[in-house]
């Protein structure tokens, strides 16, 4: 029919969660760098993002991924990442679905026994690593930009609960850390609501009682994601914890979470808890794992900062085209609070 835009996507689960990549109908976005295009995208065609996430094409448990050309000159793809409420400069779960779909398609040459990639993010350059055997991935790394710590324990007040003590680390995003016993609570499935709940409830009292500005992009400001964590335990040749982090509107990331991981391994080396090298075996409330790793440091403005990778897989689930007919009476799709943690 005309009129009908039509987005070619390829469903994929990175770790449980879901990081659909779109590879066609976007046209190249205006901007100078990757981070203008993302603003772009977020501040005057948001149609896009409300259209593919929100039902009845969407669901509350998934994100979705442009892949444009990049802006960097030493970057080989430029990359957007789509989430519910914000447009995150960074996504390390998606960075690796990302790989995987361009990787399985021959959208990125494979070359075996490792195929290089460096993705142009509106966080900075990553860079992306596929081990591959036979014609086949078997994992992928990707190493982040730098990762630093604005808060060890700082004290806020939370209603319902008084002081609670929260890391506030930047790993591509920036994140909020909290145990999950200092709060009376475990990551487990059953405890799935209330780690939502609670969690979104400090996140509100972290984001009105801190102002943390990342020092070399000044809009990259406030916590915007909560993650709960449990004590690290000696691992074979490392360390290995529990984590979980909630996701806006409402709910648990699926993943271990890349830029997560990212935080947590920034915050593990400020406190000496986490050596230069040492794998940090990250498991999800799924059982999912990403092994981070600090593979040196530096300074980002006055912050002592490390430089972190995650490795992990995913999987491509569909091939699919997404449509909107120009007479569906929701273009930008809907929520419903059911699942949305609605608040109007």
């Amino acid at each position: 029919m005309p009129g009908t835009r039509i987005f070619n996507t390829i469903g994929v689960h990175c770790g449980g969660e879901v990081v659909d990549v779109v590879t066609g109908g976007v046209r190249d976005v205006p901007g100078k760098t990757m981070f203008e295009k993302m603003m772009h995208l977020w501040k005057k065609e948001d149609s896009m993002r409300n259209l593919l996430l929100n039902e009845p094409r969407g669901c509350s448990a998934m994100c979705h991924n442009i892949v444009l050309p990049p802006c960097n000159p030493e970057a080989d793809i430029g990359l957007v990442i789509m989430e519910h409420e914000e447009y995150p400069p960074m996504s390390g779960a998606n960075t690796l679905g990302v790989a995987t779909a361009l990787l399985e398609t021959g959208m990125i040459p494979m070359n075996e026994p490792e195929t290089v990639c460096r993705f142009d993010t509106p966080a900075g350059l990553v860079e992306v690593y596929a081990q591959c055997e036979n014609g086949e991935y078997k994992s992928v790394r990707f190493h982040n930009v730098p990762a630093f710590v604005f808060y060890i324990d700082k004290e806020v007040t939370v209603p319902g609960l008084g002081t609670v003590k929260v890391d506030i680390v930047y790993g591509g995003m920036i994140y909020a850390l909290v145990d999950a016993a200092s709060c009376g609570l475990s990551i487990k499935n059953k405890h799935g609501a209330k780690l939502v709940e609670v969690g979104m409830r400090v996140l509100k009292a972290v984001q009105e009682q801190t102002d943390p500005i990342h020092p070399e992009n000044p809009e990259i400001r406030g916590a915007s994601v909560f993650q709960w964590i449990q004590p690290i335990r000696d691992h074979e040749d490392g360390k290995t914890s529990v984590n979980t982090v909630v996701v806006a509107p409402g709910r648990l990331d699926r993943s271990p979470c890349g830029t997560g991981t990212c935080a947590r391994l920034a915050a593990l080396h400020a406190r000496g808890e986490l050596a230069e090298g040492e794998p940090l075996y990250h498991r999800s409330i799924i059982g999912s794992e990403f092994i981070g790793r600090v593979h040196g440091t530096t300074k980002v403005g006055k912050y002592d900062a490390v430089y972190p990778s995650v490795t992990g897989s995913a999987w491509i689930t569909a091939y699919k085209q997404v449509v909107l007919n120009p007479t569906d009476p929701f273009p930008d799709g809907f929520r419903v609070g059911d699942k949305w943690h609605m608040e109007g």
